[in-house]
């Protein structure tokens, strides 16, 4: 199971990317680690959607290992669909709009 079997909404891709160059430009290495942070949680969230906390409808959050992100997600049949790589720190609300 990898990031690659998850389906992300276009903005979330963008955060992931940029969150991702961010922790590499502070320390090279630190941007795959956070990747790696990212790839454990969608593997566990692939095994069992239901373990993030339901944080508003039907949307859940699971938080990232290491790093102040959390995934926001919504089960899918064929999967999860990950809203939103948000830093748990900055604007909590600003990805209600996402589909």
């Amino acid at each position: 199971m990898s990031i690659e079997q998850a389906n992300f909404h276009p903005l979330a891709t963008r955060e992931l990317n940029d969150a991702a160059a961010y922790y590499e430009f502070q320390n090279r290495g630190l941007g795959l680690d956070f990747l790696a942070a990212v790839e454990h949680t969608i593997d566990r969230l692939l095994r069992f959607p239901k373990s993030g906390r339901l944080l508003r409808g039907t949307v859940r959050r699971a938080l990232l290992r290491g790093f102040p992100y959390a995934l926001l997600y919504r089960e899918r049949a064929d999967g999860i669909r990950i809203l939103a790589v948000m830093h748990t720190r900055r604007r909590p609300w600003y990805w209600t709009r996402r589909r």
